[in-house]
């Protein structure tokens, strides 16, 4: 292993960022493959009296403090993953995307409370709480972690759970960081034997409509279903279908079903799907019933790495004076220069807090909204955080001041997943692994009282 600096090819594949607008820009970094490139990456960090941060992909990299000053470890740890079928359990080396694992999974009729991407690597997303399409039924994705690998500051190497430091373990899930280097993550499968999935997407001038709809639907939707809205006006550019192109409205997510038999999975989706496209013919409608892997495509999320700002909050039941707030000001008669913005569907066993959960083991809103735009000319990272502030206050009577940390796309916004006595614990728990603070600024905002 070699430390890298900056103007170095391995300096530059180290530091890459899915968003390209907070490039990462450390003192040194390096791609850590194994436990003993770790352990020499933090060895040099305290040689050199610098802290240290980590990612995978850089998905998270606007909502999180810069790296300036510090040593960033990437982790790239191989091994693949391994799934034991009879205990519904998956070991999952850090770097691995989602893809990677429900790959490994679907041919053994399991799969993970994965993302809605298969490029995100799914152990930052398990540590910072993840909401997935398979969330209303089995709760956030970190609630699902049975077991985390770590090297801590000192350079040890643990394996804890819930019998095993179960203090640590609990922080680290959904803590907000801090607390060490994690090398792989332990998940539970559940099964499931297909899944309806997929997107519908509307004119934009039917939104009205098909917004109050999908509101009152979501009021006491069975909790198979997990669904998004979004407002959205993708550029004529290739790899966007033409028929998306300009201002559209969507509706997209995933019904699952445990057995073969689909009938009641069906009857849900047709519930949802039947008065929406009643309003009018979708110009493009992508729902079916196929397997898992299919899930990971519903939200079309972009592969590539791209410059773009944004906002997210936990939103209360918006009904539709909140409806009509957020159509004020995302509408087709808003100008927003947002490219994509939205609602995610929660409540369900999303809501519902954990026993053997970690620190951050439900979410006590109705909806997580998201909202993005993507800075090319004539688009500013200004005009994109002044129409972010512009929602923000629409939707202010709505918001619950919490946010989910994998969510966050923009450090400088209001940021609070933990509440003050959790904070205070987890807190207890990073002096006794990490006392000198090595990996404090790898800590989310607003998630520790010590820095």
């Amino acid at each position: 292993m070699n430390i890298s600096r900056l103007g170095e090819a391995a300096y530059d594949a180290a530091t890459q960022v899915f968003n390209l607008s907070a490039p990462a820009r450390p003192a040194a970094a390096v791609t850590a493959r194994s436990i003993v490139d770790i352990r020499a990456a933090l060895d040099f960090a305290r040689a050199n009296g610098l802290p240290v941060r980590m990612h995978t992909t850089g998905h998270a990299a606007a909502g999180t403090r810069p790296m300036d000053g510090s040593v960033l470890i990437r982790t790239e740890l191989g091994g693949g993953v391994e799934v034991d079928a009879a205990r519904r359990i998956a070991r999952i080396p850090a770097g691995t995307r989602w893809g990677a694992v429900v790959e490994a999974t679907a041919p053994h009729g399991l799969t993970a409370p994965h993302g809605s991407s298969p490029s995100v690597g799914a152990v930052g997303y398990l540590l910072r709480g993840g909401m997935s399409f398979y969330g209303r039924k089995v709760g956030l994705a970190a609630n699902s972690v049975r077991a985390i690998e770590l090297v801590t500051a000192n350079g040890d190497e643990l394996r804890v759970d819930a019998q095993n430091d179960p203090e640590l373990f609990w922080a680290l899930r959904g803590g907000g960081g801090g607390l060490g280097v994690v090398t792989a993550i332990e998940v539970e499968l559940f099964p499931v034997a297909a899944v309806i999935t997929g997107g519908a997407y509307w004119r934009a001038e039917h939104a009205e409509r098909l917004l109050n709809i999908w509101l009152r639907w979501t009021d006491d939707a069975p909790r198979e279903a997990t669904t998004s809205v979004r407002m959205l006006n993708l550029p004529a550019v290739d790899g966007v279908p033409p028929q998306l192109a300009g201002p559209t409205f969507s509706v997209d997510g995933a019904v699952m079903s445990t057995t073969e038999d689909v009938t009641e999975a069906q009857r849900i989706a047709d519930d949802l799907l039947g008065p929406l496209r009643a309003v009018a013919e979708p110009v493009m409608d992508t729902w079916a019933t196929t397997g898992p892997a299919a899930v990971l495509h519903a939200h079309m999320d972009p592969t590539d790495p791209v410059p773009f700002v944004g906002d997210h909050m936990l939103l209360g039941a918006l009904g539709e004076d909140g409806a009509a707030e957020m159509l004020r000001v995302l509408g087709p008669e808003s100008d927003s220069p947002l490219v994509v913005a939205g609602l995610r569907q929660l409540g369900g066993a999303f809501a519902e807090p954990d026993p053997a959960g970690g620190a951050l083991s439900h979410l006590a809103a109705r909806y997580s909204y998201a909202g993005s735009g993507v800075l090319f000319d004539p688009v500013t990272p200004d005009l994109l955080r002044g129409h972010c502030t512009k929602v923000r206050e629409a939707l202010a009577p709505w918001d619950t001041g919490r946010t989910v940390p994998g969510f966050v796309e923009d450090v400088e916004r209001p940021q609070r997943h933990l509440d003050a006595a959790a904070i205070a614990a987890v807190d207890d728990v990073r002096v006794k692994v990490d006392p000198d603070g090595l990996f404090r600024g790898d800590i989310a905002p607003n998630a520790s009282g010590l820095y």
